[in-house]
């Protein structure tokens, strides 16, 4: 599992640093697909390895992009609150031993609630620390929405690309 984790933490990183980071359509849609790395941790991790792995892939991307820890920021945030969504979307079911989210394992609608509220969280800290101000906020809250349905729906993209088959 460890090593399924690190190969995905590299590989993620290199899609958003080599490809990703250079789609900006219209320059109000920018994909960022490597926040799929702290969405698919297993249920279980701990939380000091989640921030820790949080921090890590941001500040990978920061230092490919320029960005001077903007995408670790956001990152950790995402990770900061992911356990709060976890349990507010879940209904006091326990979750299976190792096993991740998932639209198979949790359902369409929990799966769905689960990325969208990660997703957005991430964005609404990575675009309004990037801007710094309030001249922009409705500009900046546009690129958030386009930029956020861009990265769900790459994010269910893999889901369906990755789902294994019984």
């Amino acid at each position: 599992m460890t090593i399924r984790n690190i190969l995905r933490f590299i590989g993620l990183v290199l899609l958003q640093v080599l490809i990703l980071n250079h789609v900006a359509l219209g320059g109000y849609v920018n994909p960022y697909l490597y926040v799929l790395f702290v969405l698919w941790l297993p249920f279980a991790t701990e939380r000091w390895v989640l921030l820790l792995s949080a921090f890590l892939l941001g500040i990978s991307v920061d230092i490919f992009s320029n960005t001077i820890g903007l995408n670790a920021a956001a990152t950790v945030a995402m990770a900061f609150a992911r356990p709060f969504v976890i349990s507010a979307i879940s209904t006091g079911t326990d979750f299976e031993a190792g096993s991740r989210p998932s639209m198979r394992g949790q359902g369409m609608r929990w799966y769905l609630t689960y990325i969208i509220l990660l997703v957005l969280i991430h964005h609404v800290v990575l675009f309004y620390l990037e801007v710094f101000r309030f001249s922009e906020f409705f500009s900046t809250l546009l690129r958030v929405v386009l930029s956020s349905i861009f990265t769900i729906g790459l994010v269910i993209l893999a889901e369906y690309l990755t789902v294994r088959r019984k």
